[in-house]
């Protein structure tokens, strides 16, 4: 086994803001794994592991292009018996006790001293490459995943814009549903055994009800707390709690229909939310929103080709979960030594 020691991890060096650009060559990396901006010079040769100390402390990173190290950035400079690629993965089999020794002040903070008592396992070369090149297979798969699902919802956000622009005037939500406000439960009246989910203040479920206030397909609009104007879709029937605003089901309009023409505007919703103390969206904010509704054949052939990129896409996320699962799995195996 080696301990890692005061010659292996150095400390970057400190540049301010006002010497950065978005443009330089090489990224800057200080308190977080997104470049904090670029820089003309570099100090950390390409194919090295690095570990944030300051801010996102504990996050781990690797880097196949020369760098900047900044003065909360930490790199690991190896000899070569062992391969830094071998290290970002043995690192990040440990990350969770890492962080645990994050110091959580005004600013987290992760102690050199940590980094420089890490024990590294002793394995040969060859074992190491062997480890690196399985691991690497599910991370190149995992990118390349993750740059599909990048495309497709461009490609998606592109045709929702095209399919829902009309040139007609458009007309009162009002006009054609209503706001409905749900009706708050105590967590005490939650289970997680029950039928129906429960919705307050997040497009996720908080608990589950026996019982349900809100038919399945029906658009919901997040009106408190830090999801304020988030737009949701249930497909089954649910319980709305009052930090959840639905709207009221119409046969002159589909319901999808709607859910697409509103999450279009959801920036402008969220843009009207009232931050003073607990986030809040008041109802009228729904109410005065105006929207062209076509025919109902029409909102049905918009939401046919949407809902085949909805379907792509969730189909890509959970591809990449599994994916996920599969190599943490694995890197777990392949990095536990007795």
């Amino acid at each position: 086994m080696n301990k890692l020691t005061a010659k292996d991890f150095k400390r970057g060096i400190r540049v301010v803001k006002s010497q950065l650009t978005d443009f330089d060559n090489y990224p800057v990396y200080q308190n977080s794994l997104k470049p904090l901006g670029f820089y003309s010079k570099y100090n950390v040769k390409a194919n090295t592991v690095f570990v944030i100390c300051a801010g996102a402390a504990g996050d781990i990173g690797f880097s196949n292009k020369n760098f900047w190290a900044a003065d909360d950035c930490y790199y690991l400079e190896t000899d070569k018996y062992v391969d830094s690629k071998f290290i970002y993965y043995y690192l990040l089999s440990i990350q969770n006790d890492i962080k645990r020794q994050v110091r959580q002040a005004s600013v987290p903070r992760l102690g050199s001293n940590v980094l420089k008592s890490i024990i590294l396992p002793s394995v040969s070369d060859n074992k190491q490459q062997e480890i690196v090149k399985i691991l690497d297979s599910f991370t190149n798969l995992i990118d390349a995943l993750n740059e599909e699902l990048s495309l497709r919802q461009k490609q998606f956000e592109y045709y929702r814009e095209k399919l829902l622009k009309f040139d007609e005037k458009p007309t009162s939500i009002f006009k054609f549903t209503k706001v409905l406000r749900g009706k708050r439960l105590t967590t005490k009246e939650l289970s997680d055994n029950a039928k129906y989910p429960v919705y307050h203040g997040g497009t996720e479920p908080i608990g589950y009800y026996n019982e349900y206030n809100r038919d399945a397909n029906t658009v919901m609009v997040i009106n408190v707390g830090a999801s304020a104007g988030t737009i949701g879709f249930c497909n089954q029937a649910f319980w709305s709690s009052d930090g959840c605003y639905c709207l009221s089901h119409n046969h002159k309009i589909d319901n999808k229909f709607l859910y697409y023409s509103l999450l279009i505007r959801e920036y402008k919703i969220k843009s009207q939310v009232r931050h003073a103390g607990i986030p809040t969206l008041d109802q009228k904010v729904i109410e005065n929103i105006q929207l062209f509704i076509p025919s109902l054949a029409i909102q049905q052939s918009i939401v046919s080709k949407l809902d085949a990129f909805e379907s792509l896409i969730s189909s890509l996320k959970e591809e990449i979960a599994l994916r996920q699962k599969q190599y943490e799995y694995y890197r777990e195996k392949l990095l536990t030594f007795d």
